[in-house]
């Protein structure tokens, strides 16, 4: 798996493909109740994959029903633990056995490199899985001091129906990341994937069953938004909603939980990530090989895309040159090409949207030091990876997500104004930070207001440690980590007279 193939071996694999097009409820693969598709558009060609069942209300409530149901009888939730862990194991394994054709179909669907898929994505699915697999039956209960005449009990219990909206920047890693925790302790899982990014999903809920999950255990519900994500949110008998996903769709799900019942909302929304570089930051070429990386994996796609790159005015020229020279390192074109690091934007709305961000950032007096441009290849959906230098706080390139191949350069005064100016946005996901300073280091990482800071590299941690973010980032709840399956149970106090 870890071994790249040719393009044409890409493309011979992508042509025998057959392509899951229907919802999955109750362990089968069935036509929407209204008959209602949505196409699925490869974004480097323009090309129809196919036509994805286009669920709504009508398929939430039965999928919830089912899931209700199975929860109720116990079939999973009342399965010893480490039968739990054997099943969400075998389906890590057969993630692992058909790694190919998942990374393929990614690429297909969301345009995203055929190396990343291959070296990054399915890996780290297989690996999640595995992780929280193994904690299944290695989490354990407690015992208040309650002294000699009571026992006090302190239980994790699952909450019943759980629903994942996901997003498309990363549709296998975002489906791990909270599906093997609430399968782990005993939930019922629907799963929303986005309207463009559906196929993988459905063809794991498809494995899920063969590795031995319940029918009525895991089902996805393709659709758009208000006709499955909000019913949904909206539903009685779904206990918790987690969400990936833009800001405004996140304060959607609050709202829903309010008029409701009283959900729990789980949220992971946008970011505005700064790379701080200090006065006394070393070493920059690995410095510019870490920020490029951090402003332009997955095309920038990414919530903890490092977009705002503030650098100490000492230093500002001399690692400027060497950004742009790691950018070009940085090939875009065909994403089965596996020399391709940059494949297309997710969707015309998308692309639009990042190129009236460049446009804006002209406007406004940035200086465009490379890019800017959309690449034409074919009907495919390409834009240069792009930097702007001399960019001020106040600009719209500075203040809001652009979620696409666009960083910009901002100059600091000094170390206290690049913090003061890392901390000024309404986000707080994620920080990068540059020093050979130890106590720097330590203080400044303590003083960024986001919920992963890396220093000296780009990194979101790993599988063990919670990500999440603050301010307008994130709200309910971490990803990763055990604190990812306190999220999906609920805590009981049991109470024993014993005198």
């Amino acid at each position: 798996m870890s071994e790249l193939l040719s393009t044409a071996e890409y493309k011979a694999i992508a042509a025998g493909l057959t392509l899951p097009t229907q919802a999955f409820i109750n362990g089968e693969f069935v036509d929407a109740i209204d008959g209602a598709t949505m196409p699925s558009i490869n974004p480097a060609t323009g090309e129809v994959l196919a036509y994805i069942a286009a669920c709504n209300t009508a398929d939430v409530d039965l999928a919830v029903a089912n899931a209700k149901a199975v929860f109720e009888r116990g079939d999973w939730s009342q399965l010893h633990p480490s039968e739990r862990k054997t099943a969400i194991a075998k389906l890590a394994s057969l993630i692992e056995q058909h790694a190919l054709e998942l990374a393929v179909m990614e690429t297909l669907e969301a345009g995203k490199p055929i190396h990343e898929c291959v070296k990054t994505d399915l890996p780290e699915t297989v690996h999640c899985i595995q992780w929280h697999a193994e904690a299944t039956d290695k989490l354990y209960d407690q015992l208040s001091p309650s002294g000699n005449g009571a026992i006090g009990m302190i239980v994790r219990e699952p909450l019943g129906v759980v629903a994942c909206v996901l997003p498309w920047n990363f549709p296998l890693m975002m489906v791990a990341w909270k599906l093997a925790p609430a399968l782990a302790a005993g939930n019922s899982v629907i799963v929303k994937p986005a309207e463009s990014t559906s196929m993988t999903t459905l063809r794991i809920a498809e494995l899920a069953i063969e590795a031995g999950i319940p029918a009525g255990v895991f089902s996805v519900l393709p659709g758009f938004g208000p006709d499955v994500g909000e019913p949904l949110g909206m539903h009685e008998d779904v206990q918790v909603v987690s969400f990936t996903g833009s800001t405004a769709t996140g304060r959607r799900f609050l709202e829903y939980s309010a008029r409701s019942n009283l959900k729990r909302i789980i949220l992971e929304c946008g970011g505005k990530s700064p790379s701080v570089v200090l006065c006394d930051a070393e070493n920059l070429d690995s410095v510019a090989e870490n920020i490029v990386a951090a402003a332009l994996w997955n095309m920038g796609q990414n919530c903890t895309a490092n977009s705002r790159i503030i650098i100490h005015k000492d230093l500002k020229v001399q690692l400027t040159e060497k950004i742009l020279q790691q950018m070009q390192d940085w090939k875009t074109g065909d994403p089965l090409n596996p020399d391709h690091m940059l494949g297309a934007i997710i969707n015309r709305a998308q692309y639009d949207k990042i190129m009236a961000y460049i446009e804006l950032g002209k406007q406004q007096g940035a200086t465009l030091l490379i890019g800017g441009e959309s690449i034409t290849i074919g009907d495919g959906l390409f834009i240069a990876p792009t930097l702007f230098d001399n960019v001020t706080p106040d600009m719209i390139i500075a203040v809001e997500e652009i979620f696409g191949p666009v960083f910009s350069i901002l100059e600091a005064e000094s170390d206290e104004h690049a913090l003061m100016m890392a901390n000024d946005n309404c986000y707080g996901l994620h920080a990068s930070l540059y020093t050979a300073n130890l106590k720097k280091a330590h203080q400044y990482a303590r003083k960024l207001q986001a919920g992963t800071v890396s220093v000296n590299c780009y990194s979101e941690g790993d599988i063990s440690t919670p990500f999440g973010g603050f301010k307008l980032s994130g709200f309910g709840g971490r990803d990763n980590s055990l604190q990812a399956h306190d999220q999906y149970t609920q805590v009981k106090t049991i109470w024993l007279d014993v005198e």
